[in-house]
């Protein structure tokens, strides 16, 4: 009965967390994990909004004025559910809203002491480790080219991340726009929706830019509250942002009129950088900054838009790939891919270890190799293969976080924070690795630290669920 009477408190919206906080003394003579599946019940059913203390401030490019990215999300790959190698600490991940939440203002440090009882029982909220085995890519990828991945894959692609993407149009139509408009500049269509991707946090927003900007890649959103360009329709917005990539790209103007409010600027006061920029890599701190691994993220984006799935097809296509050259260590990735979607695990690592030994420094085989171990349950064996990795390519975004979650069920919490400071010094938006950062620091009992973790991750994103769901719960954990 008591457990149904919490239900009922939950709000049509939330303004702040005194209900939840009145709750305390109650929740605290039941099992805790209730005060966290009140909150993650509260995010399922409330419609969303940002508050101005919410707001995003936005880094300002040192390395070129003719462009200042808005918010990039965090380092690309696929939501899993129930990975194995951290259920301890994540067991049941809060699960995202389907509409929108109203964000409470939350102060910006701790206003009072904690009830360290409460605090003690709680399940607090990550993002779940990466879980999307990663193919062959190489980094001399060029901005123009034709389209790999189909429209329908790209499609696909996108409702698997966001089903509910913050568009003026169809999904349909904006995938549409960008084969069309890149497609009549020589620009790789699929590559620059990726752009957008990571650009938007799949269409999710959360910065400065609104989605009724059609503003997909931060065009002049630079930072202190700057929202940016703004563009009548989804089709222009697509357009001014395949413009831009040829502003760095290419010397010759765009075919049709220029709707690119920054072209000229790039054109008339970079000679640097107009129309060198011939690799999505060479965007690396220039379209954003620092972006060490801008470029990197973008293509393991498109990479994952064109992975093989577990059908007995794509299962004969890289059985041929194997057969036809057994010396390459790319075409044991493929296929230990399609185990790995299969669900075959044991077979994905026999595959990806003979990756390995063909060619010892395949980053591709070691990631995906510690993802099938992970899967097995086998987390020792898993970390050691990103202890190598990790050795081998220190700025691999995904491998920083996983091994984060990994020390953190293993409670070396200030490894784990070691692990996202090193992920922040390549990707400085990180907001999920903020989030960890601050989770580590309540394991630590360093509450106060965590409150304004939590509140740099919110500012890196404010629609980040488990941000927002770990803020209202360590407020309610106030005395």
């Amino acid at each position: 009965m008591k457990r149904w009477l919490l239900y009922q408190q939950i709000p049509n919206t939330i303004t702040g967390t005194q209900r939840i906080s009145h709750k305390i003394e109650e929740v605290s003579l039941m099992q805790k994990r209730w005060l966290a599946a009140l909150t993650a019940a509260a995010l399922t059913f409330v419609p969303l909004t940002s508050s101005s203390a919410a707001t995003v401030v936005h880094q300002t490019p040192v390395t070129s004025r003719a462009h200042n990215a808005s918010a990039a999300t965090t380092t690309a790959g696929a939501m899993s559910q129930g990975n194995a190698a951290a259920a301890a600490n994540r067991k049941k991940p809060a699960t995202p809203p389907r509409g929108q939440v109203t964000r409470p203002d939350f102060p910006p440090a701790a206003p009072g002491a904690f009830n360290t009882k409460v605090v003690s029982g709680v399940h607090w909220q990550l993002r779940p480790a990466y879980d999307t085995p990663l193919l062959v890519t190489e980094t001399g990828v060029t901005i123009a080219g034709p389209a790999e991945a189909t429209q329908e894959q790209m499609l696909a692609f996108i409702r698997r991340r966001n089903p509910q993407p913050k568009l003026t149009c169809t999904l349909e139509e904006l995938v549409g726009y960008y084969y069309e408009e890149a497609g009549r500049e020589g620009v790789r269509p699929d590559v620059a929706l990726c752009q957008a991707l990571k650009e938007t946090g799949f269409f999710n927003y959360g910065g400065d830019v609104d989605p009724k900007q059609n503003n997909f890649c931060g065009l002049g959103a630079t930072g202190n509250h700057e929202p940016g360009a703004r563009f009548a329709t989804a089709q222009l917005g697509v357009r001014a942002h395949i413009q831009h990539l040829l502003a760095y790209s290419r010397l010759e103007p765009p075919r049709v009129t220029v709707n690119d409010p920054r072209y000229w600027l790039v054109v008339n006061y970079h000679p640097e950088i107009h129309g060198q920029i011939l690799l999505w890599t060479g965007l690396n701190g220039v379209w954003a900054v620092p972006g060490k691994n801008y470029g990197q993220d973008i293509l393991h984006l498109w990479q994952q838009a064109q992975a093989p799935d577990a059908s007995p097809a794509a299962l004969d296509a890289a059985q041929r790939k194997v057969s036809q050259s057994p010396d390459e260590a790319a075409s044991f990735i493929y296929r230990g891919n399609v185990w790995y979607e299969r669900g075959d695990y044991a077979a994905a690592v026999k595959d990806f270890s003979q990756a390995l030994k063909l060619d010892a420094t395949r980053a591709e085989a070691l990631y995906d190799r510690a993802l099938a171990y992970e899967k097995q349950g086998n987390t020792k064996t898993a970390r050691k293969d990103y202890d190598a990795l990790l050795q081998l390519q220190p700025n691999h975004n995904l491998a920083w976080y996983n091994r984060g979650l990994l020390r953190l069920a293993q409670r070396d919490y200030a490894g784990a924070i070691r692990d996202m400071q090193s992920l922040l010094a390549l990707e400085d938006r990180s907001a999920d690795a903020q989030n960890l950062i601050g989770v580590a620091l309540i394991y630590q009992k360093h509450y106060p630290e965590a409150w304004q973790a939590f509140a740099t991750a919110a500012q890196i994103s404010s629609t980040n669920y488990y941000i927002l769901a770990n803020q209202i719960i360590l407020q309610a954990c106030l005395k």
